[in-house]
């Protein structure tokens, strides 16, 4: 299998050294330097391993946007996805990694915190890319964040701008005295985005309440003590949500409790009622593009400063705007789930 890139990095120094001892050659490769994409060589075969916590409308697209980056910057003959979803179990996350590495892969992107908490555990070496990541200080244990890892770890983060998630609660509903946060306490990006979403929703007036599940197991009874304790419900990016948002659905709707929720695809076919979105896609697609720049032009993942979406957006779902009696301005853009 191919030498791990990062060795390369810190052996050869020089981006065409990189290039030639990073990628295994591929006897069965047959694409010519033409029609590999914008940096592959003929012959290089580049294998990349994803590891997805669960799956669910947001990670998906973030894997989908991954993939696509690479294979239209390599070519199609040029590239090798393992695409391996741990069914939001933890240690799941760490056998998948830990095999990643003994397949010797070049490079590992993790999709969502657990995954990458999995992936960091099983190698310094092998470049781990993350996305679908709130917050990587968290994540990682980091007390003196600088916006960089510095070490074989860096990616995009997932995390929204919670003052303006605050701020739009407030707009859609001025009228609220209590807000329930509704999330999964063994997600630790999620307890970081509660604490901060209460800060701000307080200084707005509100009193909050914060109500959390610990597995798939009590999602139906902790939302129901949310709906009885709460007039609007704010749900962050939680990956343990995400998955379990018809059975939040399925009690939130009846008791007339909306929701504002922290991502864009939390609003197909659920009680909530807005977002200011990232795209998932889009954040995979610029994770792909991250992952292109250590393969091929020899970027130090060291110095790789995490990124965030350059774009957010006022999304609604117009169903549930009705159905709550909602009304929006013309700054929202309605929602549309993507074509299958």
């Amino acid at each position: 299998m191919k030498k791990k890139v990062l060795s390369a990095i810190l052996c050869a120094g020089l981006a065409g050294a990189l290039l030639a001892g990073c990628g295994s050659s591929s006897s069965t490769a047959t694409s010519d330097a033409s029609s590999a994409g914008e940096g592959a060589s003929s012959g290089e075969t580049y294998r990349i391993g994803i590891c997805q916590l669960v799956q669910h409308e947001a990670l998906d697209a973030a894997t989908e946007g991954f993939q696509a980056a690479l294979t239209e910057k390599l070519g199609e003959g040029n590239v090798e996805f393992d695409v391996q979803n741990a069914s939001g179990d933890s240690a799941t996350c760490s056998t998948i990694t830990n095999q990643f590495v003994a397949d010797g892969d070049d490079l590992i992107m993790a999709n969502a915190t657990a995954a990458l908490q999995a992936a960091a555990s099983s190698t310094g070496d092998i470049p781990i890319l993350g996305t679908s990541v709130t917050d990587y200080a968290t994540a990682l244990d980091i007390s003196d964040w600088t916006g960089t890892v510095g070490s074989n770890i860096s990616g995009t983060s997932d995390l929204p701008p919670l003052d303006q998630q605050a701020d739009l609660v407030k707009e859609l509903f001025p009228d609220a005295t209590t807000v329930g946060i509704l999330y999964c306490s063994a997600e630790p990006n999620s307890v970081y985005q509660a604490d901060n979403m209460t800060t701000y929703l307080e200084e707005l007036g509100y009193k909050v309440e914060t109500y959390t599940f610990s597995d798939t197991n009590d999602v139906s009874s902790v939302t129901q003590s949310a709906c009885d304790g709460s007039d609007v419900l704010y749900i962050p990016t939680d990956n343990t949500a995400a998955s379990c948002m018809e059975t939040i659905s399925n009690v939130a709707t009846p008791a007339s409790t909306p929701a504002i929720v922290g991502w864009e695809e939390g609003l197909n076919s659920t009680c909530a009622v807005a977002t200011l979105a990232i795209s998932y896609y889009d954040l995979g697609y610029q994770t792909g593009e991250m992952a292109y720049e250590i393969l091929v032009n020899g970027a130090d993942i060291s110095q790789m400063a995490v990124e965030t979406s350059p774009n957010v957006s006022k999304k609604y779902n117009a169903d549930n705007c009705k159905t709550f009696g909602v009304t929006v301005s013309d700054e929202f853009e309605a929602y549309e789930p993507s074509a299958e």
